[in-house]
């Protein structure tokens, strides 16, 4: 039995071999018994460690819902029913929204870990305990594999456990930090970001602005988002910032916070002089054509293929730059690219390889800088990052009935994706630092309600992760005081189901934003199909795109006006 062939796209789904139950092992738990295609297993206290390239166990009837698990940081994660979801739309983002490999498979799948909810309760899981794998649920089986044979001195291990929910996924991730490691506790962040103000329409003026409007806001981390580079693979200041990069942070030091800064450094568009400088840098499809990473900022996307050794001291001459301009605090995102099917400079399994370009990214920064990763393959993260975003960009809106209903798809920005796919992987925090996303506390131009806003604010106290983009111009005495008291004070949180949380004792219930939309048919089905192919025009995207900038111009034009 195997998975698809790599590195190959467009892959057209063969099903998984069921497995021949004529050589089976009874996998116990108490009563309850699992038949399973293994022959190596060691009996642990919290469940099973198996070794083998492909496994499957058969489950009993009565499964009630399937934990998918999403490939990156924006992909989704949740508790689904039995059955596939659609095929999200536009196909031209599925490399920055998905695993683009498993964007069409037919049966409930995830990468690298899945889960089912039995009839009594109890949750049975399925985990590798290493990179390129995968999960699927079929026909009253879960079924893993890994996308390549272990070599002789590779264990290619699944961890299997069967019991509550909570402790059969704090037992798969206590392996997943001894296989993977996990970097040490950090303090609450508390940041904020020019990103859900001003997105890529900063310039050196409007920041210092803001900066100065934040004197009395307790943030520990002032971050400059996407906006201040020459391009994508271009990593130098634009003519918007005059005084470079450390007039930025000589400005934010003086505040007593953190300099943060935002790249994607897997990433490279055609426009870029490092593109057209270093096409060899760039990962490829078997004809040599560059892979598709997705489209943005007007462009098509291209990845870096990381296992070239030029592009790992690239990347870590760059983190050593960023740091020697004053920055502490790096948010890297797109990292998706480093790991996306493709032809290599070395033959190398794709997650590895992206690993192994993390790997550089943090030698070049340094143990000491604060690394949050965005966009990324989350177990290939662990380990190397300080904090890793666990969900799609909120926004301030709680959902978008073109995103959800039309396109099905999970992984735009909305507050509901955002607040979904976080909770179901907040089983991360032993491991890592779990990044929510920001929260609103600004009304102006917020179609959010206050009990929305309050979900959003409850995530980041739950996560400790305080993060925010609203503007102090904007924000009345109230909206300020609030923000305030929120970056002050320290909850007490304590899970008490899937989706409750008691915050200082309140119960807090996540359970509206955990359901997704009805599978589209008829006229919805018709009108996403026509919606997502305008979705994949870059013209459509690219005019999008001019109408937000002009707004956001509007926007930066009224503060750099205000006395």
């Amino acid at each position: 039995m195997r998975g698809p062939a790599f590195p190959r796209s467009g892959i057209k789904w063969s099903p998984y071999q069921l497995i021949n139950e004529e050589n089976m092992t009874n996998l116990q738990f108490g009563t309850a018994q699992f038949p399973c295609n293994c022959e190596t297993f060691q009996r642990m206290d919290n469940g099973y460690l198996l070794e083998s390239t492909n496994i499957s166990v058969q489950l009993p009837a009565g499964t009630k819902a399937y934990y998918t698990h999403g490939w990156q940081s924006w992909s989704l994660a949740g508790w689904t029913g039995l059955q596939a979801l659609p095929v999200s739309k536009p196909a031209l983002l599925h490399p920055l929204q998905v695993d683009p490999v498993y964007a069409r498979h037919p049966h409930p799948n995830g990468s690298w870990v899945g889960a089912v909810e039995l009839a009594d309760g109890n949750i049975l899981l399925l985990g590798a305990l290493g990179l390129d794998s995968h999960v699927q649920l079929r026909e009253r089986q879960l079924q893993g594999w890994y996308e390549n044979a272990a070599s002789d001195s590779e264990l290619q291990q699944w961890f299997i456990a069967h019991g509550p929910e909570n402790e059969v996924f704090q037992a798969y991730a206590h392996f997943l930090g001894e296989r993977l490691g996990k970097r040490p506790a950090q303090a609450t962040q508390q940041v904020w970001c020019s990103w859900y103000s001003f997105y890529t329409a900063i310039d050196e003026q409007v920041l210092h602005a803001t900066f100065a409007g934040l004197a009395d806001v307790p943030f520990d981390v002032l971050q400059v988002d996407d906006g201040w580079q020459l391009a994508i693979g271009d990593w130098e200041p634009n003519a918007k910032f005059p005084s470079g990069m450390e007039g930025l942070t000589t400005t934010i030091r003086a505040t007593g916070r953190k300099a943060g800064l935002w790249l994607a450094p897997l990433l490279v568009v055609p426009s870029s002089k490092l593109y057209n400088s270093h096409p060899d840098w760039v990962l490829q499809d078997e004809n040599g054509k560059p892979i598709s990473a997705g489209f943005n900022w007007g462009e098509p996307l291209y990845a870096l293929d990381t296992t070239h050794p030029l592009v790992l001291g690239w990347l870590a001459n760059l983190m050593k730059q960023v740091r020697s301009w004053g920055f502490d605090y790096v948010k890297l995102d797109f990292l998706y690219a480093g790991a996306l099917p493709g032809k290599r400079y070395q033959s190398k399994p794709r997650e590895a390889a992206y690993r192994d370009g993390l790997t550089a990214i943090r030698a070049g920064l340094g143990a000491d800088a604060y690394l949050l990763t965005c966009g990324a393959p989350i177990l290939p993260s662990l380990g190397l990052s300080d904090a890793l975003r666990i969900g799609p960009d909120v926004a301030a809106l709680w959902e978008s009935q073109r995103d959800a209903v039309f396109l099905y798809n999970p992984a735009t920005p909305s507050a509901k994706n955002a607040i979904r796919t976080s909770i179901n992987r907040m089983w991360l925090a032993p491991l890592v630092h779990t990044d929510p996303d920001v929260a609103y506390f600004c009304t102006r131009g917020n179609s959010l309600e206050p009990g929305q806003m309050q979900l959003l604010q409850d995530l980041a106290a739950v996560c400790r992760f305080k993060a925010t983009s609203d503007l102090p111009q904007f924000l009345t005495k109230t909206e300020r005081e609030a923000l305030v008291s929120f970056l002050q004070h320290e909850a007490t949180i304590q899970r008490v189901g899937r989706n409750t949380f008691l915050i200082d004792g309140r119960k807090v219930d996540f359970s509206q934003a955990m359901t997704l939309p009805s599978h589209p048919t008829g006229i919805t089905a018709l009108l996403g199909e026509i919606a997502g192919w305008l979705g994949s025009q870059p013209f459509v995207l690219r005019l999008l795109g001019r109408l937000d900038q002009a707004r956001l111009k509007k926007l930066v034009k009224e503060i750099n006006n205000q006395k």
